[in-house]
């Protein structure tokens, strides 16, 4: 099995940010809690988070807090990852200087309060205003003291990259990784990860609920690959989000690639346990996909014009 941070992890994670942004009717602790048990039964231990999911008072810190209280017994069993660095959202503002991260830092083991280590950090983007050296120097400073295990970038081209493992050792690298979103498979960044042994981490592999089959109408959405994928997961007898998701972990198992593994969200038990489960692709299969994309290629930025401005790619 690969190891990311000294664990052994298998080729599913889970997203916390739902649990604690509101971003509709939110799901009670109760039911946040047996996700969350469910996913390590599942074997579902790569769980990514932010402290900037929710507000000062309650985001992934706060929820992990009262989780790993609850269940103690947990706490070693995940690799928790924690993005950080983000003063401002209106407009977006990054401080990923040494002493602006050691500051995010010590708030972030503040609300842990030991209840749970933090097993990977690092920045949510690259701060325009530090160069990376600098912001990685200061996470490999904070491994040494034995604050993290292990050091992340996020939405970062295959040159950064290669500047940050020539100053430290990069454990993993968070990019959108989706049916509707191949750039990594293109621009370089798989092959800087295999080469330097690096784990990607592949959020919003589901296209924002877009291949989640929760699009009923025509209206909704125009006649393109989704249909397409749809109709090949029908054919296997598949959900969509079955398909799409493993479409990344077959990708994983290619030759040349790096270990890759989704973080899809899950707001229910059964929703988390369908994601998880380990369904490779046939080569005549990826190729039927890789028809369908070539097909009907993506159009448009990922992502709105102030956060697109902080992506590499």
């Amino acid at each position: 099995m690969p190891v990311l941070a000294g664990k052994e992890i298998t080729l599913n994670g889970l997203g916390l940010m739902r649990f604690t942004l509101r971003t509709g009717e939110s799901l009670p602790q109760e039911e946040i809690f047996k996700v969350l048990k469910a996913a390590l039964a599942a074997g579902v231990n790569v769980w990514n988070a932010a402290d900037f999911y929710g507000t000062p008072e309650n985001n992934s810190l706060h929820l992990m807090n009262r989780y790993f209280t609850a269940n103690p017994e947990d706490a070693d069993k995940v690799v928790l990852c924690i993005k950080t660095g983000l003063l401002n959202l209106a407009p977006v503002k990054m401080d990923c200087s040494a002493a602006g991260l050691r500051g995010f830092l010590d708030n972030a083991l503040r609300i842990l309060d030991g209840k749970k280590n933090i097993d990977i950090l690092g920045c949510a983007r690259i701060d325009p205003a530090i160069p990376v050296e600098e912001s990685v120097r200061a996470l490999a400073q904070f491994r040494e003291e034995g604050l993290i295990g292990g050091i992340q970038l996020t939405e970062v081209g295959p040159d950064t990259i290669r500047r940050a493992v020539a100053v430290t050792k990069i454990d993993m690298v968070e990019a959108e990784i989706s049916l509707w979103a191949t750039d990594v498979f293109q621009n370089g960044v798989v092959e800087v990860c295999a080469e330097h042994d690096i784990v990607l981490e592949a959020h919003t592999p589901l296209g924002a609920g877009m291949l989640t089959g929760k699009i009923k109408r025509l209206d909704d959405l125009p006649e393109n690959d989704h249909h397409q994928v749809e109709k090949l997961a029908k054919e296997k007898g598949w959900t969509t989000p079955r398909l799409a998701l493993s479409w990344i972990k077959t990708k994983s198992k290619l030759p040349g690639m790096p270990v890759i593994v989704p973080i899809p969200g899950a707001r229910s038990v059964e929703r988390l346990l369908e994601n998880s489960q380990d369904i490779l692709l046939a080569s005549i299969e990826l190729e039927a996909i890789d028809t369908v994309l070539k097909q009907f290629p993506v159009a448009g930025a990922r992502f709105p014009p102030a956060a697109q401005a902080f992506n590499e790619y």
